[in-house]
């Protein structure tokens, strides 16, 4: 439904659509938070707008800002396509997101601690044995293994989606090396850069606190008595499809970005070289994963770790961020009982809910699954990046008899829920403004307090009708801003 024809917050042949629409009510009418963009949109034409897009485009390129497409992280690299219309979410609701993110990253650090010593939610069977010491995220080298302050999860990016209803929920937890904040950064300074006078009716929370915020936490979480502690930035190379992300943070922080070929061990202290000599590294912000950080602890074969990293971390004299081990709480299947586990933890509902979950690991569910599969959205366990899912509604029959065969034989290895009608949001389109469904990522940060950064990244599926919004399948993002409660609109 479009805004009545007399509204000056009329936005031409937009049409709502029958999905949640961020923007516009049901009636057709701005919602509150979003009012002075709505005068601003309806007066927009195509060449303004057009004119705009190329001079962010050319902003993104520039400074390299890209991320690989395909299912191969090293695959053809393209710039992150950016919509210019940003999402508001306002102070009240913000307030709420900010709570639910709190609540659900100290619940699952008491997890993490739990499951890697005395094990107490398993033995009350909250959450199946069966389910955590199966998993291939499961990290036995980690058994009494207490990181500094007892956090695990330093960088934690949450999925949020809101429903058809309007609710908000949490889709996913990504609690190992999440990407994606350095988008956020450069998608305010780029729509700062573009269209400056669309900030003047609003007083938007900043964003570029975070790069600050980070290091603080990072050198919050260092070993005992190190004084002013060294932090460096481990990335897998170049070729990693986040390598940009890597290189941004690094800069930004005013540390030194490494690669495993930089580092080696002595005396059980990491050490980067220089020029100036080795130089000890008391705290790694490490993004390559678990496998891959040292080759006598975990994959032999690793080129990308360095010998003898892990055991400097066990004797304490070294902290990675995020610490080893963290993903099995993000493992899809526990995800199912995260609910659970805050409960479990704090004696409290969740704040932000999940979205419902069938485990295969239940017969009972597993056969709903198998019947219902052209219905629901299958995941693996262990996938990312929108891999390794069936879309029911969007697949063929072929595509359904194969998923409905991999759940059968591996159902641990399998979760499904129900098709979501995602939100949708304006998106300029060509020479018009169409709705596309988004998601949105808040990143939390955890040391000796949690910080919750206000804002996101608002993902947004660019492909008509497309719900998966990821970067690496063509996904593209908006800036996202959270209101100051003091916020008032001319």
């Amino acid at each position: 439904m479009t805004a009545p024809l007399d509204s000056p917050e009329r936005i031409p042949d937009y049409d709502t659509g029958s999905f949640w629409d961020e923007v516009f009510e049901s009636t057709g009418m701005p919602r509150p938070q979003y009012a002075g963009l709505a005068r601003r949109l309806a007066g927009l034409n195509s060449e303004e707008v057009g004119r705009r897009q190329r001079t962010a485009e050319r902003s993104f390129e520039a400074r390299g800002i890209t991320f690989a497409v395909g299912a191969d992280p090293s695959g053809p690299e393209k710039i992150i396509p950016f919509d210019l219309i940003p999402r508001i979410v306002d102070a009240k609701e913000w307030s709420r997101i900010e709570r639910g993110l709190e609540q659900r990253v100290r619940a699952l650090n008491l997890f993490l601690h739990d499951v890697y010593h005395e094990q107490h939610i398993l033995r009350d069977r909250a959450v199946p044995a069966e389910l955590i010491v199966g998993s291939q995220s499961y990290q036995v080298e980690c058994r009494e293994l207490t990181p500094p302050l007892g956090v695990y999860t330093h960088i934690v990016g949450s999925d949020l989606v809101r429903d058809g209803s309007g609710e908000l929920h949490v889709l996913e937890d990504n609690l190992r090396t999440p990407s994606g904040v350095s988008y956020v950064l450069e998608n305010r300074r780029v729509l700062k850069r573009t269209w400056p006078e669309i900030f003047h009716d609003y007083d938007v929370r900043p964003v570029d606190d975070y790069p600050q915020d980070l290091l603080d936490v990072l050198r919050d979480v260092a070993p005992p008595d190190r004084g002013e502690p060294t932090v460096a930035l481990m990335t897998p190379g170049v070729h990693n499809s986040a390598f940009f992300e890597h290189a941004f943070l690094a800069k930004a922080m005013g540390v030194e970005l490494v690669q495993g070929s930089d580092l080696f061990i002595d005396d059980a202290q990491l050490f980067m070289r220089t020029v100036r000599g080795p130089v000890r590294i008391d705290v790694l912000y490490r993004r390559v994963d678990d496998d891959f950080l040292d080759p006598l602890a975990f994959k032999r074969d690793s080129m990308l770790g360095v010998s003898g990293l892990f055991a400097s971390h066990r004797m304490g004299r070294l902290t990675l961020a995020n610490a080893v081990g963290t993903g099995i709480a993000d493992d899809k299947a526990v995800y199912a009982f995260v609910p659970a586990i805050i409960h479990y933890y704090t004696n409290e509902d969740p704040i932000l809910p999940n979205v419902p979950t069938y485990r295969p690991t239940d017969p009972l569910e597993l056969s709903y699954v198998i019947e219902h599969i052209n219905e629901l959205v299958v995941k693996e366990v262990d996938g990312s990046g929108g891999y390794g899912m069936l879309v029911g509604p969007q697949s063929t029959r072929a595509e359904q008899d194969e998923f409905r065969e991999r759940v059968r034989s591996n159902p641990r290895g399998f979760i499904a829920q129900p098709t979501l009608a995602l939100s949708r949001h304006p998106c300029w389109v060509d020479d018009h403004m169409e709705g596309r469904h988004v998601d949105l990522r808040p990143f939390v940060l955890f040391g000796r307090e949690v910080r919750v950064t206000p804002g996101g990244l608002t993902r947004v599926a660019l492909r008509r009708d497309s719900l998966v919004v990821n970067s690496s399948q063509g996904g593209g993002g908006k800036d996202t801003w959270v209101l100051d409660e003091s916020m008032e609109q001319l």
